[in-house]
C-alpha cells in the first residue's frame, strides 16, 4: 500500500502550477458521447479518476486515445452500449455522469447506482427525476439505474437542490433533446460553465451557465472539435491554503482568482497576506493566523471541498475556530485525524470548533477521503517530527503529482509504493 512520509516544519516557498479541474473533465470526458465526431481535450489532469471514467467510456464503445500526459483524442462515432459496466461504475461516483448522454444519444441508458467518496448519501434522485420530466421513464432495476424514453423533450425542470451533477447530467441529456429545456435552481460552479462551453464549442445551444437559470435549446447532433479544460479551482485553493499556514509566500499559477473569492477573503480575514493577479494567487503569512468562521455553502459560497484544508489552518490559528458543513452529513473524518496530531477539534452535530494550538505533531494518519487526504498533507506539512500517511490512493483521485510539486517549495516529502 503507498504512503506519503513528511517530516515537517521545513520553511515552504516558490511557485507551483494548478492542474487541469477533476471536476470539470469528468463530466466533459463523459459529454463526449454526445458526439458523432473526433473529440480533442487538452490539460486534461493526470489523474486514476480520468483514468477510470476514460475506461468506462472504452467499455462503452468510444475509442480513447491519451496522445500525452494531458491530451486525449476520443471518438464515438461508432456502436455505443447502453449499459455502464459495473465494476468500474461502482468504483467513482463521476461515473454516474454517463447517463444523460447515454439518455440523449440512444433514448435508454443502464448505469449502476455509483459509489465513490463516503463522505454523505448524495442520491441520484434528483438526476432521475430531470430525466422523467423529459420524458423518460426511469426505474430502479437490481442495483442500476435505468432510462428509457421513445424521445427527449424539453420542458422546464426545478432542482429541489442546486446539485452539481444533476445540473450537469441534465444540460447533456437536455442537449439533443427536441425543443427547450429550462433548468431552474441550477447549481453555479465554475465547472458547470466549463461543461456548457465545451458543449457550445461542439455546436450545442446553452445559455445561462453559471447562474440559477440555464436554457437548452436542443439541437439534432453535436460536431468535433478541440477544447482545453479549465484550471481547477480546488488544487488552486489547496495551495492557497498551504502557503497561508507554512508563511511562503507561496505564488499559485495557472488559476483564476475569480473562483477563489469565497477562500481568498476568508484568509485575508485569519491575517494571511493574498495578493491576486488575472491568473495567479501569491499566499504567504507572517505569524501565527487568527481565528476565524465559515459556513460551507453552494457556489458562490466557501466550497466543502475546502473545507478539510482551511480546518487544518485553523488547527494552528490563534483563537478559537468554527466550521458548518452544509453540504455533505459525513464530512469530518479528518478531524480524528488532526486530532491525532494535536489538534483540538469538539464536534456538535454538523459544526466543528477548532481550539488553536500552537503547534501539530507528526503522527501517522490516513486520508479517508480526498479532500480530507489533502489536509493530511498540509497539516504534515506544518507539524514538528514525521508525519505517515496511508490510503493515498484517495488523494490520488484528485491531485496530479502532488509530492512531486510540493518537494519543489522546499518540502521534505516523498512517496512509497507498497
Amino acid at each position: 500500500m503507498a504512503k506519503i512520509l513528511i517530516d515537517g516544519g521545513k520553511p515552504l516557498s516558490g511557485t507551483i502550477k494548478v492542474s487541469g479541474a477533476k471536476n470539470a473533465a469528468l463530466p466533459i470526458i463523459a459529454g463526449v458521447i454526445l458526439s458523432t465526431k473526433p473529440v480533442k481535450l487538452t490539460n486534461v489532469p493526470a489523474l486514476n479518476d480520468v483514468t477510470t471514467i476514460s475506461k468506462v467510456l472504452e467499455a462503452l464503445g468510444v475509442k480513447v486515445a491519451r496522445t500525452s500526459n494531458n491530451c486525449y483524442e476520443f471518438d464515438a462515432s461508432g456502436k455505443i452500449s447502453e449499459e455502464a459496466p459495473y465494476e468500474l461504475v461502482k468504483t467513482m461516483r463521476a461515473s454516474f455522469f454517463v447517463m444523460g448522454p447515454l439518455l440523449a444519444r440512444l433514448k435508454k441508458a443502464r448505469v449502476p447506482l455509483p459509489g465513490g467518496c463516503a463522505i454523505g448519501v448524495r442520491p441520484v434522485n434528483i438526476h432521475l427525476k430531470g430525466f422523467e420530466e423529459l420524458g423518460a421513464k426511469v426505474s430502479i432495476e437490481s442495483g442500476c439505474a435505468v432510462a428509457i424514453a421513445d424521445r427527449l423533450i424539453g420542458t422546464k425542470i426545478h432542482l429541489d437542490f442546486p446539485s452539481v451533477g444533476a445540473t450537469e447530467n441534465l444540460i447533456m441529456a437536455a442537449t439533443l433533446a427536441e425543443g427547450e429545456t429550462v433548468i431552474e435552481n441550477a447549481a453555479q460552479e465554475p465547472e458547470i460553465v466549463d461543461l456548457a462551453e465545451f458543449l457550445n464549442a461542439l455546436g450545442a445551444k446553452i445559455k445561462g451557465a453559471g447562474g440559477p437559470s440555464i436554457i437548452v435549446e436542443g439541437v439534432k447532433e453535436l460536431g468535433g472539435g478541440t477544447y482545453s479544460i479549465m484550471p481547477d479551482r480546488i488544487e488552486a485553493g489547496t495551495f492557497a491554503v498551504l502557503g497561508a499556514m507554512a508563511g511562503g509566500p507561496i505564488r499559485v499559477e495557472n488559476c483564476n482568482p475569480n473562483h477563489l473569492l469565497a477562500l481568498t477573503a476568508k484568509l485575508r480575514e485569519m491575517g494571511a497576506s493574498i495578493e491576486c493577479g488575472n491568473d495567479y494567487i501569491i499566499a504567504g503569512s507572517e505569524g501565527r493566523l487568527k481565528a476565524s468562521e465559515v459556513k460551507t455553502l453552494p457556489y458562490p459560497g466557501f466550497p466543502t471541498d475546502m473545507q478539510a484544508q482551511l480546518m487544518t489552518a485553523m488547527c494552528l490559528a490563534e483563537g478559537t475556530s468554527s466550521v458548518t458543513e452544509t453540504i455533505f452529513e459525513n464530512r469530518f473524518m479528518h478531524v480524528s485525524e488532526l486530532s491525532r496530531m494535536g489538534a483540538n477539534i469538539n464536534i456538535h452535530e454538523r459544526t466543528a470548533v477548532i481550539h488553536g494550538v500552537k503547534a501539530l505533531e507528526g503522527a501517522p494518519v490516513a486520508a479517508t477521503d480526498l479532500r480530507a487526504g489533502a489536509a493530511m498533507v498540509l497539516a504534515g506539512l506544518v507539524a514538528q517530527g514525521h508525519t505517515e500517511i496511508s490510503q493515498i490512493y484517495h488523494i490520488d483521485r484528485g491531485y496530479e503529482d502532488l509530492v512531486g510539486r510540493i518537494n519543489r517549495l522546499g518540502a521534505n516529502i516523498t512517496r512509497i509504493e507498497g
